[in-house]
């Protein structure tokens, strides 16, 4: 398969923070898009939003949105999240920002879980999987 053949197609925004490892920031097959786990990083300055976990989870929230949009997509065509917690006692806090994101229309299915340790320390990490908009091809 080369690469003009192949249905997978990885995205890649400046707009969000590079991937820390080897993988891509989403992967577009078809009319969907799977965006890696954002980190709560500031792309402008690599550095981690803060001081608290309602700054990481609304920087890990608009980085999402920054690689959605750079795979013709978005916010509003998000049909699963998947919420990493260092500390699930910040889930109603994370929950907060993540309402002032989804609100109205078909909300997103979703699945929360608190693990052990996420990267680089953070608190949050956020993947989305969303529906391509109509009329944007690969």
């Amino acid at each position: 398969m080369t690469p003009d053949t192949n249905p997978i197609h990885a995205v890649r925004t400046d707009a969000a923070p590079a991937a820390i490892g080897p993988y891509s920031q989403a992967v577009r097959v078809g009319d969907l898009v799977f965006v890696s786990g954002q980190l709560p990083i500031d792309p402008a300055t690599g550095e981690f939003a803060g001081p608290d976990v309602r700054d990481e989870a609304v920087q890990s929230l608009r980085n999402g949105a920054a690689v959605l949009e750079a795979a013709g997509s978005g916010i509003d065509l998000v049909v699963k999240t998947t919420v990493l917690l260092a500390d699930i006692a910040d889930f109603a806090v994370v929950n907060e920002a993540y309402a002032e994101v989804f609100r109205g229309g078909v909300l997103p299915a979703r699945a929360a879980y608190q693990v052990a340790a996420l990267p680089k320390g953070a608190r949050v990490e956020i993947e989305f999987v969303a529906a391509v908009a109509p009329g944007h091809a690969a």
